[in-house]
């Protein structure tokens, strides 16, 4: 994990930007490396932290990394850590239900609509089949501890829950999981009311065998800390 820098979050815009206030008063456009709404994750004049690349061509080398939500919660909003966090999560055995697999690959192209899954586990002593594992992250809370996926219209993610059910079919294993990156989030379920569509097919999807968990993180900006460290719940 990287360093994190403390700042206030003015606000987000265009999507991939935002504007934020250091301590000593400067203002900074950054990168906001998330493509979803970030429902209820955008508080004005509210704590966040930032990473900084040291990369010498990129237009804004501050990335933004964890904002506060409402009832002083946290949120990870950089969905380019999601995965980082679940293969760590792997590799140190805290997913109960993934442990025991000795191979694992990233990204690897598959199914008939030609997706890439996140990951794909093999080599497991007590089930020869290959496991497909599709990462979604989660930031959306909107009643107390209650959380959604996804938080805008995903044509995206229903895709993919077909390719998951096509793999059960096939004999393979599949896992979708949630990763929590909101610190008030006690159960997650799917966001019926922003996409019926995703929610029809992630019911249907279960019901042919793909398996479906969630993970919550420790988010501890102060000391540089994101990881996986408890299940949740996935209600119906």
């Amino acid at each position: 994990m990287p360093q994190f820098y403390p700042a206030l979050l003015l606000k987000r815009y265009k999507r991939f930007l935002a504007d934020i206030r250091l301590p000593d008063g400067t203002e900074l456009t950054i990168h906001c490396p998330n493509t979803g709404s970030m429902k209820n994750c955008v508080l004005p004049e509210s704590p966040c932290w930032y990473s900084l690349s040291d990369s010498k061509t990129r237009k804004y080398p501050q990335t933004l990394e964890v904002v506060s939500a409402p009832g002083g919660h946290l949120a990870g909003i950089n969905t380019a850590r999601t995965n980082e966090l679940v293969e760590q999560a792997l590799r140190e055995d805290v997913i109960t239900e993934l442990r025991g697999y000795q191979a694992l690959r990233r990204e690897v192209v598959y199914g008939s609509e030609k997706s890439r899954i996140d990951f794909l586990l093999s080599q497991q002593s007590d089930d020869a089949r290959l496991c497909y594992l599709e990462v979604k992250n989660v930031t959306l809370m909107e009643a107390e501890g209650e959380g959604f996926f996804p938080d805008a219209v995903s044509e995206r993610g229903s895709k993919h829950l077909r390719e998951l059910t096509a793999m059960v079919e096939q004999g393979h294993r599949a896992v979708l999981l949630f990763c929590v990156q909101h610190t008030g989030v006690k159960s997650v379920r799917a966001a019926a009311h922003i996409d019926v569509v995703y929610a029809t097919t992630l019911q249907a999807a279960r019901v042919a065998g793909v398996e479906v968990i969630a993970y919550a993180a420790l988010i501890k900006p102060e000391h540089n800390i994101i990881k996986l460290d408890r299940s949740l719940p996935v209600l119906d």
